[in-house]
């Protein structure tokens, strides 16, 4: 993470780009060139630029299957070839890149260094590559002088083309040329108080390639926890913090477009594992921060459940029925629940389009930028935040196991309120485990327990996705339709059926984690 005061380097060539972009709706550029906080710290009134960029990739598309762009940029006289290597996995605004000037509208791969761009790279010939695709941009570029560091604003309107496809630009990057990178994120809050922006999470590349070749973009799974037990307190949040807040980014155009269910679930996902950081945190240095991020992330998810509950009713639940008594008509009740679906996700569009939402992303990038859970602490807390992992870990754990076990005793007497309560705590105590297993590494019981315990609450979650279908089936209009008739009956029948036998999966599963040792405080 960059930390206060720290400036990112760059050298000839090859250089670490740290941008953020903002999508901004159309005709609204002008105003926001304009803003106050550009105009305030503009150097001058800034330069207009015709750049005529052409992206190149091998017929394969091998360049971005590793997750690479390679362009090459046309401005006035000069032509300036780019390589791009993929977004650095701790700091989704961060990306490596080499840019040099070539001779003209076509790429030479020899002018890369090959012993540091590495593979595919290295092995490739110009003449295997071909233009995939191009942007037209009117560029507006200025240079700010903020308190803490130099930024430069770029306000690109134009389009993108493929072919006969095309797709308009309207954004706004703001790209950290030095000092401290929590400016780009005031910045992105003020702009946003003068149009409703959106946080960019995918490059020009990126959107150019799903134009070409009609490539959605994938959902990604949260990655697995790289801390270590030389890291103090403070840098494992901004650690987890800064995977939690890529996880949310990677996954919003995902969400977006509804192309793959799992990018609402990974989305949720995201701010589960968010809000459990904020409750671990919180009892050793009680910030405002945490309580803050907590709240938005928690709106955020109630309005991703609704579409999540449909996307599980429609992909999962109806597809083991189908599977399981193929010769019953599901076709009434499956046009039902898609109609449902393609509805919740038309509101979801909406609130992922919503100001608040993307002040709440901004939020957490200047949260982990700025550190900013030291804020508005006493000293004993901030004494916690420079204490090595290990020992907090263990009294974390050791806290929430606790609570589980007695949250979890009379497990049979248990309802269905008490048993998603207890759900609840057996997530928060799995995402503390993963969090902290790369501390207890070399330990063994440690994996054992991780893995019972996903077990276990993956049981609970059987449960929970039964009584939200159930919920859901009532709320389908039945109208006088026999064949949707006969799937809800069928559907209710197969739930009551289903109750059963997770229920006696379920108390096996408790009685396996209850049993198994705690891995911490060795």
């Amino acid at each position: 993470m960059t930390d206060a005061g720290t400036a990112i380097a760059i050298r000839h060539g090859d250089q670490a780009e740290f941008e953020l972009k903002l999508l901004a709706p159309q005709g609204s550029l002008e105003k926001l060139r304009e803003a106050p906080c550009i105009v305030q710290h503009a150097r001058n009134r800034g330069a207009f630029h015709r750049l005529e960029t052409v992206y190149y990739d091998t017929p394969e598309r091998l360049l971005f299957r590793h997750g690479m762009s390679l362009r090459v940029r046309h401005s006035g006289k000069t032509f300036l070839q780019t390589l791009k290597l993929p977004p650095n996995p701790a700091q989704p605004l961060l990306r490596r890149q080499w840019e040099m000037p070539v001779a003209g509208i076509t790429p030479d791969l020899a002018l890369f260094p090959a012993d540091e761009v590495g593979d595919p790279v290295a092995t490739l010939s110009n003449d295997v590559l071909v233009p995939v695709f191009e942007t037209k941009v009117r560029r507006h570029a200025r240079q700010l002088d903020l308190p803490d560091a130099s930024v430069e604003v770029a306000f690109d309107e134009g389009t993108i083309e493929a072919d006969a496809r095309q797709e308009v630009l309207s954004e706004i990057e703001i790209e950290l040329k030095s000092g401290n990178a929590g400016v780009l994120f005031d910045l992105g809050a003020q702009l946003l108080d003068a149009a409703p922006l959106q946080i960019g999470t995918r490059s020009k590349a990126e959107r150019g390639y799903a134009l070409a070749f009609d490539v959605a973009p994938s959902a990604v799974k949260a990655e697995a926890s790289s801390i270590t037990a030389e890291l103090a307190v403070d840098d494992v949040i901004a650690l987890l913090v800064g995977s939690c807040w890529h996880h949310l980014l990677k996954n919003h155009a995902v969400a977006e477009q509804g192309s793959d269910p799992e990018g609402v679930h990974q989305m949720r996902v995201a701010l589960r594992r968010l809000r459990t950081i904020c409750g671990l945190f919180r009892r050793d240095i009680p910030s405002p921060a945490f309580r803050a991020i907590n709240g938005e992330a928690k709106w955020l998810m109630r309005q991703l459940g609704r579409a999540r509950d449909w996307d599980v009713f429609a992909k999962s639940t109806i597809t083991r029925l189908v599977k399981a008594v193929p010769d019953i008509d599901l076709d009434g009740l499956r046009q039902a629940v898609q109609q449902q679906r393609q509805s919740s996700y038309g509101t979801l569009q909406s609130v992922l389009a919503d100001p608040r939402c993307s002040r709440f992303l901004l939020s957490l990038g200047h949260l982990v930028e700025r550190r900013g859970w030291r804020n508005e602490i006493d000293s004993e807390a901030l004494a916690v935040l420079s204490q090595p992992m290990p020992v907090l870990a263990d009294q974390i754990l050791g806290r929430l196991h606790r609570k589980t076990l007695k949250r979890g005793a009379h497990f049979r007497r248990l309802d269905i309120q008490a048993q998603h309560t207890l759900r609840i705590d057996l997530k928060k105590l799995r995402y503390a485990a993963e969090f902290f297993l790369p501390l207890y590494a070399t330990y063994a019981p440690a994996k054992r327990y991780v893995k019972r315990l996903a077990r276990l609450q993956n049981s609970l979650g059987r449960v929970c996705d039964i009584g939200s279908t159930r919920v859901l089936l009532h709320s389908i209009r039945q109208d006088d339709q026999p064949a949707l008739h006969l799937g809800i009956g069928a559907m209710a029948g197969w739930l009551a059926r289903d109750q059963i036998a997770v229920a006696k999966a379920l108390r096996k599963s408790w009685r396996r984690f209850k049993a198994t040792p705690a891995f911490w405080g060795r």
